[in-house]
């Protein structure tokens, strides 16, 4: 067997390079979206032993949705690109291009065992170039046929030295050829047929065998006549120890998917619901189909399934026609490969042995599989048509006056390959290109339709969308899925009416529940979202509640294990208030899925609700486990630290914070928390960086800008709180409360009485019975030395909160000096005159009556402003988004409204009430505003 040189892989390599460096290019597309993007198997949080219990794309394999494909080695290589790259799609792209030039070199060394130099050489650069390989390159789910292959290959290559050189059987290739058997099986299923390609070997090639001598040596030792040869009998022993191995992976792989078959439905392989003849004679017709895109590349579809291949339904149909000269030519082949002994059958029989054995578990012939026709799926069946090809080349080669012709022929399908296969890699760069090229080759696929639609609906285009969703409804009128498609669009219009008219047309398409069988194993389980989404969009309406409830009830019974409809029928009951139900449906979700990070978060939202914060901080916490990066999980636990006023969480609050800010850098209200975190901890310098982060980001964002004059204020920066209160009160200038600290600091500080005086009249038009802004502005009247005035202004405010003793106070010692300078004949309103005593008089009592202004409006910040779920003392928080929201976006369903959340109206309240420490401080301000009031009245008294 002649070695493969340098020189031919990287002639090869440079071929692979040439032909798919553009599929560098590309993004994830069509099936990668959910293998790679929506896999949280590729997530480093995620166990490893995660990518052994669930299928290729992330489903655990006990669910009944479950696809039942167990690839987890090619998984782990998903990992692995995720690991260097998380999700750049080029690193992806780039590996399987590397990938099919190894494949191309193993196949090389495959084929010198049956071609020579030239003619094997021929056959790779065929096959390196073919284009029906874009799928399985160009796409990333494709990375299964490559490493299935490049273990088949392999194993294949080891077993031909199973045999030495006195014809004595070596054990150890054997059993390299069983670990590398296995290998292939786990990257994708088909690599057990490897086994079958070893044993045509052994007995048609390295024995030497025909058909006739096989038969004839059978059917002596069953006469009795002979017993086995010993090579015959070393032969069997290998093929024993094959066949032995073969069926303990098999039974493995039935136990893994615990014998049962994926759920397809007739839209994904029309002809496997179909009746006796049709399904069998189209299951035959899709034969000569396959062997045909192998033959002429030139009209290639991502996807085949659907109206693509109508039925055959009768046995005039002209297409039985092409079946019948398939099996006829295929016959022929085998006939001739064996039936003699010279290298040409034995090249013949290998290629046939390629071709045939690992296509038939796609085949639909032995089981339904959930395609019609995939191009990946003869990534490995082209082998064995390049051999052929190769070997005809070698053929016609060889006769003189055909020479240059032949070599013409290869040279001109060599070009015409590379080029298809260059430009057919640019219709995998979106899903837009890709099934818009696919719509080119057909237009009876409702399929390709809605993922037309669905690119566009990616891009927010949803009027273009809907056209291809209704056109779909068209090409096949029963399509569940182009009918929630059209719903759910019409619903991102605003056209709830047409929406539900759509949604109730594909609950009408849905099988009526007969008692006694089993619903799931009649429909598509995705379409059981039909349900889910219909009450989505009535449940905004909070008159029918309870109708989609029913729904969601319905899809339950349909299914008990629907996790998806115990998330939406959770959401829905938070909503209606009913908390012990909604606890109850988040419960049953668990029990069915305990690895969901969401579900543990949208629990913790119903603990809140029913007061149980302990228990809320705890499923946080489980959420967190599952998914450390969790975001609305960080935010809010960090949030329920922050409010519950205990010291110890507030460096872990704190790091949740930081947390959440490297993932939603852009996010000002992480920024304002960390900001009131530091306050809460009086640590001002960084209270004051986060909080001038969070303002920069979000302009006019009243809660940073209020507590950052307030941060100032109690620092005594009064002159730095007055820009930052002039910023909010231009944002906002009914801001009460920034009024009233403003109002404060030019009385008290820069010495404004008419400005003071402005803002607590602005406070008045707004709220005339507002007893903050009426008491201050009754102070603003005794610093004015308007007694009268004072007098009248407390009475009313008295009227307004008569059971506010400090304001009865006032009132008392506002009195008490009107009678003092009435006895001592002083006008009660001294603007223009002042006594020298009456001057001192009033600046003592003054300074202590503005002392009180102060207290008062800290007293106001404590109690009247809303807090981050309690009341923060001195401090306002954002109502922006500092509510928590369940994470219905995150817990989406296969087909549920697609990249769409399915309800994110329903945002849950935070628990109120305030901590102890908070209540504590709000005291010790009142007592404070109390002993000063003591004072003041004092020193009136002694007046």
């Amino acid at each position: 067997m002649a070695v493969v040189s340098w020189k031919e892989i990287l002639l090869l390599s440079g071929l692979v390079v040439g032909c798919y460096w553009n599929s560098l290019s590309c993004g994830f597309v069509f099936d990668d979206v959910s293998a790679i993007l929506d896999n949280k198997d590729l997530r480093p949080s995620t166990p490893i032993r995660n990518l052994f219990l669930n299928d290729f794309w992330g489903t655990p394999m006990a669910e009944e949705r479950s696809h039942k494909s167990y690839r987890p080695l090619t998984v782990l290589t998903f990992r692995l690109n995720y690991l260097f790259s998380e999700l750049s799609a080029a690193s992806y792209h780039l590996l399987n291009v590397i990938l099919h030039a190894v494949v191309c070199v193993l196949f090389l060394r495959v084929c010198r065992l049956f071609l020579d130099k030239t003619s094997s050489l021929v056959a790779a650069l065929l096959f390196a170039v073919h284009p029906i390989h874009t799928e399985a390159v160009t796409g990333v789910v494709g990375r299964a046929e490559l490493l299935s292959s490049i273990f088949l290959l392999a194993a294949f290559l080891a077993y031909t030295k199973s045999t030495g050189p006195d014809h004595s059987i070596v054990w150890p290739p054997i059993a390299l050829t069983v670990v590398l058997v296995a290998a292939a099986t786990l990257c994708k299923e088909q690599g057990i047929t490897v086994v079958g390609v070893c044993c045509v070997y052994e007995i048609f090639v390295a024995q030497g065998f025909t058909l006739p001598m096989l038969v004839d040596t059978i059917w002596q030792v069953l006469q009795g006549k002979d017993g086995f040869p010993y090579a015959v009998l070393q032969t069997l022993l290998k093929l024993i120890v094959l066949v032995i191995s073969t069926l303990l992976l098999v039974i493995i792989r039935v136990q893994v998917i615990q014998s049962q078959l994926p759920v397809f439905t007739r839209f994904d392989n029309p002809a496997a619901v179909s009746t006796t003849p049709t399904r069998q004679l189209t299951f035959n017709y899709l034969l000569p189909v396959n062997a045909w895109l192998l033959l002429n590349p030139s009209e290639l579809c991502c996807d085949w399934t659907m109206g693509t291949i109508p039925l055959v339904e009768s046995l005039v149909d002209l297409r039985n026609l092409a079946t019948l000269v398939f099996y006829i030519f295929l016959g022929l082949l085998a006939y001739h490969s064996l039936r003699y002994r010279q290298s040409s059958a034995k090249t013949v029989i290998m290629a046939l042995s390629l071709i045939v054995l690992p296509f038939i578990p796609a085949s639909n012939l032995f089981f339904p599989v959930g395609f019609v026709v995939a191009e990946r799926v003869l990534y490995v069946p082209s082998m064995g048509f390049c051999v052929l090809v190769a070997h005809g080349f070698k053929i016609i080669s060889h006769k003189g006056q055909l020479k240059k012709i032949s070599w013409l022929m290869i040279g001109v399908l060599l070009t015409t390959h590379t080029v298809k296969t260059f430009h057919r890699n640019w219709d995998w760069e979106s899903e837009y290109t890709l099934f818009t090229s696919a719509l080119k080759v057909n237009k009876n696929n409702a399929k390709l339709w809605n993922n037309v639609g669905h690119a566009l609906e990616n891009q927010n285009n949803y009027a273009k969308a809907l056209r291809y969703f209704l056109q779909a409804t068209r090409v096949q009128p029963d399509d569940i899925g182009a009918h929630m498609n059209v719903g759910r669009t019409y619903k991102n219009l605003n056209k709830s009416k047409e929406a539900e008219e759509a949604y109730l047309v594909a609950k009408s398409l849905m099988p009526q529940v007969i008692p006694g069988k089993k619903y799931a194993t009649r429909v598509a389980p995705n379409h059981l979202n039909v349900y889910i989404n219909l009450a989505n969009l009535i449940r905004a309406n909070d008159s029918r509640l309870e109708e989609a409830d029913q729904l969601y009830r319905q899809a339950i019974s349909m299914r008990p294990d629907f996790k998806q409809a115990y998330i939406s029928r959770g959401e829905l009951l938070l909503k209606m208030n009913k908390l012990t139900e909604a606890r109850d449906a988040y419960l049953r979700a668990l029990e069915l899925d305990r690895t969901n990070a969401d579900l543990w978060y949208n629990l913790a939202i119903v603990n809140i609700e029913m007061k149980d914060p302990s228990e809320a901080l705890k499923n946080f916490n489980h959420a967190l486990e599952l998914n450390p990066r969790h975001k609305l999980a960080l935010f809010n636990s960090a949030l329920l630290m922050q409010e519950s006023g205990e010291p110890k969480f507030w460096p872990e609050a704190n790091r949740r914070f930081l947390t959440y800010v490297e993932e939603e850098p852009d996010d000002a209200n992480g920024y304002f928390n960390l900001g009131m975190l530091a306050m809460d901890a009086n640590e001002n310098a960084a209270a004051e960086r986060w909080m001038r982060k969070a303002i920069g980001l979000q302009a006019g964002f009243r809660s940073a800008l209020f507590n950052l004059a307030l941060l100032y204020s109690q620092s005594k920066r009064e002159v730095d709180a007055l820009p930052v209160l002039d910023e909010l009160l231009h944002h906002h200038p009914e801001h009460i409360k920034g009024l009233i600290l403003k109002g404060d600091i030019l009385m008290n500080h820069k010495k404004d009485t008419r400005g003071a005086k402005a803002c607590f009249e602005r406070i008045l038009r707004m709220d005339p019975t507002n007893v903050q802004g009426k008491h201050n502005l009754c102070v603003v009247y005794f610093e004015e030395r308007d007694l009268p005035r004072a007098e009248r202004c407390l009475e009313e405010t008295l009227a307004l909160a008569p059971n506010e003793e400090y304001v009865r106070r006032h009132l008392s010692i506002v009195r008490s000096k009107m009678a003092a300078m009435s006895a001592a004949g002083q006008p009660l309103s001294s603007a223009n005159t002042e006594g020298a005593t009456t001057e001192g008089v009033a600046a003592s009592s003054k300074e202590e009556v503005l002392q009180s202004v102060k207290e008062g409006t800290e007293e106001a910040a404590a109690g009247g402003e809303e807090g981050r779920g309690v009341d923060a003392v001195g401090k306002e928080v954002g109502d922006e988004k500092n509510e928590r929201k369940s994470s219905t976006e995150s817990v989406r369903g296969v087909g549920v409204d697609q990249s769409k959340s399915l309800d994110n109206s329903q945002s849950d309240k935070r628990t109120k009430g305030k901590s102890t420490k908070d209540i504590k401080d709000i005291e010790k301000k009142r007592a404070a505003a109390l002993k000063r009031l003591e004072e003041i009245e004092r020193i009136l008294s002694g007046d």
